[in-house]
């Protein structure tokens, strides 16, 4: 008997089947590699709390200072990221896995391309602009588990007033009952192009990337002083105490 080989109705309807199930699949994927990339984000953000909880036990529980504005700006250890590289064995660790142009910035000329920051409550600024004319020391965060220390940050080109390097709490929404329920600048946007009219020190926003819908439900990831991660909407930030409740400016 001749063999009878596959009509055109037949090709259409495989066609269509595997259509459909793409369609089905392919947002399952996209969804499970934004978990991977988020979770690639809480792995380097918990191995960067430990670095800088090893670099207090050098210095007296004094914590590295985000910024240090007392050094000139062709120092390295200006910023953060130099101070505590010795105590970490991969540079790879101080950037977000689902961040695009960012990169381990290695001195103040590349602060901007930071997309995990460090909380600008520790920037030390003898002339009090940016920052406080002491050291940030563990003794005053009251509530470690309710500070976040790294979150997530927009990264791009330090010249187009990128500084992703640190996040500040105190350039947001502040709060008339409790001061350091005060937020930072955050959205699941990249608020550095939407407020780029802004000069870049009120700015340094966090930026909720993962599963971004546009609308603040996306989501950031902080790691706390205590040493715990966990995700929270930009929508959650923002409602401060009927949100997620965090204290951000613990000085």
């Amino acid at each position: 008997m001749k063999e009878q080989g596959i009509t055109l109705i037949e090709l259409i309807t495989v066609v269509a089947i595997i259509a459909v199930l793409a369609a089905m699949l392919f947002p399952v994927f996209s969804q499970a590699r934004e978990r991977a990339r988020m979770t690639g984000c809480f792995s380097h953000a918990r191995q960067l709390v430990l670095a800088v909880y090893t670099y207090t036990q050098d210095y007296d529980e004094a914590l590295p200072p985000s910024t240090n504005y007392a050094v000139a700006t062709s120092v390295p250890e200006r910023i953060w990221t130099r101070l505590i590289q010795p105590y970490v064995r991969d540079t790879n660790i101080f950037v977000c896995p689902g961040a695009t142009g960012s990169g381990f910035p290695t001195d103040w000329s590349q602060r901007g391309i930071g997309s995990m920051g460090y909380t600008a409550a520790t920037a030390h600024d003898p002339a009090e602009r940016e920052g406080f004319a002491t050291p940030a020391v563990l003794v005053q965060m009251e509530e470690p588990a309710r500070t976040p220390l790294f979150g997530d940050t927009a990264s791009g080109p330090t010249a187009q007033k990128y500084r992703g390097y640190v996040f500040d709490p105190y350039v947001g929404q502040p709060n008339l009952l409790d001061p350091r329920l005060g937020t930072p600048l955050v959205a699941d946007r990249d608020l550095v192009k939407e407020l780029n009219h802004l000069p870049p020190a009120r700015l340094k926003p966090l930026y909720a990337r993962h599963f971004a819908t546009g609308d603040n439900r996306g989501l950031a990831t902080l790691i706390f002083a205590d040493g715990h991660a966990k995700t929270y909407s930009a929508a959650s930030i923002l409602a401060q105490e009927k949100g997620a409740n965090l204290l951000w400016r613990f000085r």
